[in-house]
């Protein structure tokens, strides 16, 4: 992982998400609120029952979009103190984390906004690709824009 001059933490990563330790080393005094999304492997897809999941990407241009995102979230949020985009790369089982988004800031509004805006950047820039295994077959699955809520 990669610690940015801002403290941001970014990162591709082919071990296991350690959550509560990346949000240790985002926390400082000045810290009020910590919004974490932790996106993890779901057991279906479509109907379809799901073995385990492939991630890969080509890291050198997702690390410059991971840096992007960051940068982006800092000019719409610039209340926010700190933040963590990391995203797992390899196999991952039923259930393990594959992205990680955690914002610091004084106030929760900021926080949970820029925490949303994180994920949805990375599901629309970041080119990570996932390979999803079923019990009768498999499908690379591109990436989608977000949902309004």
């Amino acid at each position: 992982m990669e610690v940015l001059s801002t403290g941001d933490i970014i990162g591709l990563i082919h071990v296991p998400i350690d959550t509560p330790t990346i949000v240790r080393q985002l926390l400082r005094g000045c810290v009020g609120a910590v919004a974490t999304f932790e996106g993890v492997v779901r057991n279906n897809w479509q109907g379809r029952q799901t073995r385990f999941l492939d991630y890969e990407a080509y890291e050198p241009m997702a690390l410059k979009m991971l840096r992007r995102v960051a940068e982006e979230a800092r000019v719409a949020y610039p209340d926010i103190d700190r933040l963590a985009l990391v995203h797992r790369l390899g196999r991952l089982m039923i259930s393990e984390t594959s992205v990680l988004v955690v914002v610091t800031a004084a106030h929760r509004a900021v926080a949970f906004d820029a925490c949303r805006f994180g994920i949805d950047q990375i599901k629309m820039t970041v080119p990570i690709w996932k390979h999803e295994h079923f019990e009768d077959g498999d499908v690379w699955v591109e990436g989608v824009r977000p949902t309004p809520l």
